[in-house]
């Protein structure tokens, strides 16, 4: 791999996170296998909640905003505040996405209900995580809009569950961060880049617990496949954690 030289501040990064790094910088988005991203995360902090961690998205509600009067997705949502001094969870407030954003379901202001609080301390490993490395990645920035999205999308037979029903896209950050949790008796789920103009850049599936994908949202749309179950008569659905991060 090319190596980028770094800036004074890359240098309080880990060997892996730094190698993370000169692949964002380089490419404007990055795979990370879950064995290697589970290792920066327990370098990070604390993760010996994940199994009750992961178990919450058991109880995720049903999204009430999906234009597409589709079924299929679940989810929480959570905004953070992050700083020099740390990261701090703010009052419940909406999620918002601007109809350039998101034409199919952007536009108002959505009401989602909040992440559970006992899910505090891993999930604060997670975001402390990310600031390490976006705060490295773009240090003139001091203060971050941070916002976290459990989802869980569903797949029946004659429903697929889509991941990114609005398609191809950019959230209108700076960073995002997706972390599989959990992935049962489906099918596809690719995620797939391309270029703000619309070239093909890459494409690879979150598979196993822990895998990670990380994007440049200012420099490449990304967009996810949907998902079809393998046996229509057992449960199939597909967990992640959406991290994102905008400066303020």
């Amino acid at each position: 791999m090319r190596r980028i030289s770094m800036p004074e501040p890359m240098r309080g990064l880990s060997h892996q996170e730094v190698a993370l790094a000169d692949i964002l910088m380089r490419d404007g988005f990055a795979f990370v296998p879950g064995v290697n991203m589970r290792i920066m995360l327990e370098q990070t902090g604390s993760m010996a909640g994940w199994d009750d961690f992961a178990a919450s998205w058991n109880d995720l509600v049903p999204d009430a905003y999906m234009a597409d009067k589709g079924r299929y997705r679940q989810r929480r949502h959570a905004v953070f505040l992050a700083t020099p001094d740390g990261i701090a969870r703010q009052p419940h407030q909406p999620h918002f996405q601007t109809l350039d954003y998101n034409p199919l379901n952007g536009g108002i202001e959505r009401w989602f209900e909040p992440i559970g609080a006992g899910q505090t301390e891993v999930l604060q490993t997670i975001l402390t995580c990310c600031h390490d490395l976006f705060g490295n990645l773009a240090p003139a920035a001091r203060h971050w809009r941070v916002e976290a999205h459990q989802f869980r999308i569903e797949a029946r037979p004659g429903e697929a569950g889509k991941p990114t029903p609005e398609g191809m896209h950019r959230d209108g950050v700076d960073y995002v961060m997706v972390l599989l949790i959990a992935r049962k008796n489906i099918r596809s789920g690719i995620t797939m880049i391309e270029s703000i103009e619309g070239k093909p850049l890459g494409h690879f599936t979150l598979t196993h617990a822990f895998d990670a994908a990380f994007v440049a949202d200012r420099r490449v749309a990304h967009g996810v496949t949907p998902v079809e179950p393998i046996d229509s008569q057992q449960p199939a659905y597909r967990d992640v954690l959406v991290v994102t991060f905008k400066a303020q």
